[in-house]
């Protein structure tokens, strides 16, 4: 595996692969690797011929200047995990080399980017679309995976990608969870062991919600329910618990056959924001 951290070395690299006809995947990630993004990167070695895993703590998608400095940074560990899942280049560039000076861009994705974590986090959308944007046009890649737990990013990307008419794939790969149900990321391991022990409490709540909804309950009450239930059980804030649809992320009042429903939360223990989605059975 070769480290590259210049946007002329990359395109220098990826050139020569295209000349041979490599079909190339990217895997876009602010490092702190779990099991979750090395399974996008096996997903990503089965689907194309070369494989560029990114690394890049990007500081335009933070509202908080607190969160930004305790992400946390392993890029050693993680080149070894890159290293040992088959990546073929990783891409590492410093802040400079993505936002040199001057620079000015940003890139707003209405309606899908608004509500759930964006009507929470200023400006966090702009930042993660115009950070994808440069690296997708940086990587030249066919396809870029990206993890379902993350849905409203998924959609967000998908949008710009389409309105935007990148020549890319977006790939999207269903979330990878620990044994008791937590959706892998990388904040969780800011929790503390008691911590640890309450956030199981999320799937598990959603789980139950994401099944009353399916079998007819009210949906309203069925998600005032479950915010309830997260606060009850030491979550603080609750910042949402909503019904949306897939397609374009609209809050849903009722279930139909024809349109994919997704239950989404966010919540908080201390200063740890954990976020998690899952479907919802439509009715037959």
């Amino acid at each position: 595996m070769e480290t590259i951290t210049t946007v002329a070395g990359l395109r220098a690299c990826v050139r020569k692969w295209k000349q041979a006809g490599d079909r190339v995947g990217v895997v876009p990630t602010m490092g702190a690797l779990h099991e979750g993004h090395l399974s996008l990167v096996h997903a990503a070695r089965a689907q194309a011929d070369r494989v560029i895993a990114t690394v890049f703590v990007n500081p335009i998608q933070f509202d908080n200047a607190d969160d930004l400095e305790t992400y946390p940074r392993t890029l050693e560990a993680d080149a070894c995990l890159l290293k040992g899942a088959g990546v073929d280049v990783l891409y590492a560039p410093t802040v400079s080399q993505m936002y040199p000076p001057g620079f000015a861009t940003r890139i707003n994705v209405s309606g899908v980017s608004e509500g759930l974590c964006g009507g929470t986090r200023a400006g966090h959308f702009d930042g993660v679309a115009t950070v994808v944007c440069k690296l997708l046009m940086q990587t030249l890649a066919d396809r870029a995976f990206f993890g379902e737990k993350d849905f409203q990013q998924v959609q967000v990307v998908r949008r710009m990608v389409t309105d935007l008419d990148l020549p890319v794939e977006v790939v999207a790969c269903p979330t990878q969870r620990e044994a008791d149900g937590l959706a892998l990321s990388s904040r969780n391991r800011r929790l503390a062991p008691h911590q640890r022990q309450i956030a199981m409490a999320l799937p598990r709540i959603m789980r139950a919600c994401a099944a009353d909804i399916a079998a007819g309950a009210d949906i309203p009450a069925a998600l005032t329910q479950a915010a309830g239930q997260l606060a009850d059980a030491g979550f603080e804030p609750v910042e949402y618990v909503e019904l949306r649809s897939e397609l374009d992320l609209q809050p849903l009042a009722s279930l139909s056959g024809d349109a994919p429903a997704r239950l989404l939360a966010a919540a908080w223990l201390g200063d740890v924001r954990l976020i998690d989605g899952m479907a919802v059975a439509l009715p037959e």
